[in-house]
Formats: structure tokens, sequence, C-alpha cells
């Protein structure tokens, strides 16, 4: 048998992912949060050997806007007045506001403001949760892109005895993986080629798993490996 040339594994390959599973998440434009960008050790439990880099989308946090005023009425309007000066400012410096539900990151609905509000456990306080969200620019290093949300909070106006308090975690988000379906399955099928040809003449590669949809880790502090957990093996 000839060795597969790479018309033909990547013929192949598309033909076996393109069930079910890949079409939806092809279809799938939702933001996905991707965990732990700052404490994992960037090393992978088990994936296959190729796989896409690419720079996440976003980097995200979530802050706390509390305030402790005693009245109910004017602790509410001062905490609305912090977070409309938030919505305000977020656009000019390159930030969005969101919420992060289950994973999934959505904008947030300036409608939906007074529905986040609600007692926090300490007595005559009252907070909102929100997920500050700017873009991983080509030039960003982690502290600059970091650095812009922190400068946001700074600089915004804080009404009464309104505070913003930032957590500590950030977490990179990866908008609609399955549109890099296509592009991982031809490294794949570029290494199968590059595989069977290295066996020599009558090798042939067989892959498994290419109808499981794609994947990722982070590979890097804003970087991310997407791959299609695949297993490959050589057949003479």
């Amino acid at each position: 048998m000839k060795a597969p040339t790479l018309a033909m594994v990547a013929a192949s390959l598309f033909l076996a992912g393109a069930g079910g599973v890949a079409f939806a998440q092809n279809a799938d434009v939702s933001e996905i949060v991707v965990t732990g960008s700052r404490l994992q050790d960037y090393e992978p439990t088990e994936t296959p050997a190729i796989v896409l880099k690419k720079r996440a989308d976003n980097i995200i946090t979530n802050i706390e806007v509390t305030c402790d005023t005693r009245d109910l009425i004017q602790r509410r309007q001062e905490l609305k007045s912090t977070l409309q000066a938030l919505i305000k400012a977020a656009g000019p410096a390159g930030i969005e506001l969101a919420v992060e539900t289950d994973d999934i990151v959505r904008k947030f609905d300036v409608n939906d403001l007074d529905s986040i509000i609600r007692a926090a456990t300490k007595v005559d306080t009252s907070t909102a949760t929100l997920t500050l969200k700017t873009r991983v620019l080509p030039t960003d290093t982690f502290e600059s892109v970091t650095g812009r949300i922190e400068a946001f909070v700074n600089k915004t106006p804080k009404v009464g005895r309104t505070e913003v308090l930032m957590s500590d975690d950030w977490d990179l988000t990866l908008v609609g993986p399955g549109q890099y379906r296509d592009a991982i399955i031809a490294l794949v099928a570029a290494d199968a080629n590059k595989t069977a040809a290295a066996f020599g003449a009558g090798y042939s590669v067989n892959i498994d798993g290419l109808t499981l949809p794609v994947t990722w880790y982070q590979s890097a502090p804003l970087e991310l490996a997407l791959y299609i957990p695949y297993r490959q093996s050589i057949h003479r």
C-alpha cells in the first residue's frame, strides 16, 4: 500500500471530523472561559502531539462593587451611580462589562443594572458582581493587558461610600473554538503524511477520534493550544 499523500489524508480526516459534534461546535460562537490563567503550570495531562497555538481572544476578571452607606435608598443610589460610571468609562478604556455563567461570557445588559444589586453578608451593605473583559492585543504582555483593567478600575469615580474590589484571578477566553477545526485537521493531516513518509513506502496512517470536539489548554500566560483528541497509528 502506498503512503498517503497530504491531499488524501486531509480529505479523509476532514470527512471523519464532519460529524454532528463538529457541526454543532462550528455553529457555536460562544465565548468560553479558560480558567486559571495565572495559576496553571501550562502542562497538559494528556494531549496529542499536534496542537494549534493561538493567543486568547480576551482576558477577564471579576469585580465586586460594594457600598455600606447606612440608608438603603441612598446606598443603592450610590452603588448605581458608580456602576453607571463604570459603564460610561468602559468603552473608551478598551474594557467591556460582561457576565459569566457556567464558563460562558456574555455582554452585560445595562437594563439588568437593578437586578445585579443584592444585599451583602455584612449588615447595611449592598453589592454587585460584574466581569471586566479586555481584548488581548498582539503586542500585549500579561502585565500590560491586566494593567489596562486595573487602571480602568482605579480611574473610575466611586460615588459616596462605594468601593470596587478586584478579584486576584485572571482568566482567558476563547470565542467560537469550533471555527479552528479545519486548521487543526490540516495540521494533523500534514503530520500524518510526514510520519507515514518517514517509515518508507508501503506505510499508511490510521487516525481515530476526529469526531470529538475541539478542546484546548493554556500553553503560556496569554496563549492557548487547541487540539482534537485524536489517536494515530501506523500500518503497513
